[in-house]
């Protein structure tokens, strides 16, 4: 191990390494992967300047609760 590189103190976990042409993945792990790539942040994209910590502030809690309120909306239906 060169001196750049910090000793592993502690691995969790067993990490399954897939053989190439072992398949497709089963529908459990094609599921949690649809789920993953449908996640939305909300917020829009591009760059935002700002004067101030609390207008960037005000933008990310009324990104965040539209979220919450659009969840909410959805779970009612």
């Amino acid at each position: 191990m060169s001196d750049d590189q910090q000793p592993i103190g502690r691995t969790v976990g067993i990490r399954r390494v897939r053989v190439l042409g072992d398949g497709l993945p089963g529908v459990e792990e094609r599921a949690a992967m649809t789920a993953l790539a449908n996640y939305r942040t909300r917020a829009p994209k591009g760059l935002f300047f700002y004067r101030s910590h609390e207008e960037m502030e005000a933008d990310r809690v009324k990104w965040q609760v539209e979220a919450m309120v659009e969840t909410a909306r959805s779970r009612q239906r």
